[in-house]
């Protein structure tokens, strides 16, 4: 196998991501989120260990559907307290030389206009490490606080985020011509007003005739995430997007993702390859298998089940503060239920699947899978996971913070390293030339380029 694995951390500007209740454990470090220094030492000890970038997860939102309000959440720590995950890049940018940084943020609460501006800030203050992660927002209670008193539809909400990118496209690519920015001290110019131009865009959601406020940035458009998981979040992200996140409960499931992501991006006129497909996993490494286990029966002492389900409940729509805990789902007449239990089937069919089962399943790092063992275990399972599914690299979520990552970036990344399997040393350039070794700038068949071309740029 010669396929190099890519590798992100996941995380969150809050004291409990995809493990509730985890904080308590006596090594997490997590109720240090509001100290810059927290994550200025996370960013150095994942170039240390040469990974790609840090994915930082967001929402506007809490998670309120669980008992029908947020006060579970607040007791575990599921996501709440929850602050800007954008504000810290620049410190940790400034701390480091390589790593990435994908952002979340939300179409659906900003307008265009200014954030293609804090975008191009950051991208200019990371020197082209920038990447923003496209989501549409699936909490009610974010819109309920932005005085929406419901969300869009689904599919408006794509119909929105296709227009948003479209601004953000004509800003980014169209606004400014390369050599706009003279600096010309003898003359007096700074900006060449003939090489700047308003992009006129009139659409269904958003009027912007302007031009962009910020000059052109080291990659102009940050490198583009996506995670959406129905057919039109494929789409969009088939058309679109550079990293994909997806969460596959198993290889067999993952396999066919991966296919028809692939086969998507082809249909939108792009290659199959043009795209990087991340799976959402957690990793429990450790010098033994023994050692892993007893380290994974350690974890499972804090987790807060309870936690877990409202986080889970947030993610479905379905309160499963409703049933007890020995409720097996399969019996439960609900469309939603059923959808939600095939899901879990899929990842293990030999379980009943009751309420607590679930909780369990997902109390470390979340619905994703869970691999747990020594060094040459896990990289086993990785390298299975790649060769069986063609999948690019995988999102690691943590259980305990930093110690998660530490055993990772010391124990797993020179067993992969040793294999031929993971990057000794970081490409130099921007986020994009390091994914993808092609330079700076967004190229055909993406449809920026045909943009750029249209617009004479």
């Amino acid at each position: 196998m010669t396929k190099q694995i890519r590798l992100n951390a996941f995380a969150m500007n809050t004291v409990g991501h995809l493990s509730p209740g985890l904080w308590r454990h006596p090594r997490d470090q997590a109720t240090r989120y509001t100290d810059i220094h927290y994550w200025i030492e996370l960013a150095q000890t994942l170039e240390r260990g040469c990974i790609d970038g840090l994915f930082l997860a967001d929402v506007l939102g809490v998670y309120d559907v669980y008992g029908g309000n947020a006060d579970e959440a607040l007791r575990s720590g599921a996501q709440v307290p929850l602050n800007d995950p954008l504000q810290l890049v620049p410190a940790m940018a400034a701390a480091t030389r390589h790593l990435g940084f994908g952002v979340t943020a939300s179409v659906s609460f900003e307008h265009p206009f200014p954030f293609a501006r804090r975008m191009s800030t950051l991208d200019h203050l990371t020197q082209g490490r920038a990447g923003w992660n496209i989501v549409t927002s699936y909490l009610s209670s974010g819109a309920r606080n932005l005085g929406q008193p419901e969300q869009l539809s689904h599919d408006q909400r794509y119909a929105l985020a296709e227009e948003y990118l479209q601004v953000c496209y004509k800003l980014w690519e169209t606004s400014w011509e390369e050599d706009a920015v003279r600096a010309d001290r003898t003359s007096g110019v700074y900006t060449d007003p003939s090489k700047v131009h308003g992009i006129e865009h009139d659409g269904t959601y958003f009027k912007v005739p302007g031009f962009h406020l910020s000059a052109p940035s080291p990659q102009r458009t940050p490198v583009l995430y996506q995670a959406g998981a129905s057919s039109r979040g494929r789409a969009f992200a088939a058309a679109n997007a550079e990293c994909v996140f997806v969460a596959a409960p198993s290889k067999t499931v993952l396999k066919k993702q991966v296919s028809d992501l692939r086969a998507a991006a082809v249909a939108a006129g792009r290659k199959g390859s043009d795209i990087l497909i991340l799976e959402q996993l957690t990793v429990i490494v450790a010098e033994t298998d023994e050692a892993a286990q007893a380290r994974l029966r350690e974890y499972r002492e804090y987790a807060s089940a309870s936690g877990s389900l409202s986080l889970m409940s947030g993610w479905t729509g379905i309160d499963f503060a409703a049933y007890s805990p020995d409720q097996i789902l399969r019996e439960v007449p609900s469309e939603a239920i059923q959808s939600v239990v095939e899901g879990f089937t899929r990842a293990d069919p030999t379980r009943t699947w009751t309420v607590a089962e679930i909780a369990e399943y997902c109390c470390l790092g979340g619905d994703g899978p869970l691999l747990v063992g020594s060094p040459s275990t896990v990289a086993d399972q990785l390298q299975a996971w790649v060769e069986e599914t063609d999948v690019d690299g995988f999102n690691l979520s943590s259980v305990v913070v930093p110690e998660t990552f530490v055993a990772v970036v010391d124990l797993l990344v020179p067993e992969l390293q040793a294999r031929g399997l993971f990057k000794r040393e970081y490409a130099e350039g921007s986020l994009r030339n390091k994914l993808f070794g092609q330079g700076d700038r967004l190229r055909a068949p993406h449809p920026v380029a045909a943009l750029r071309q249209e617009r004479g740029r």
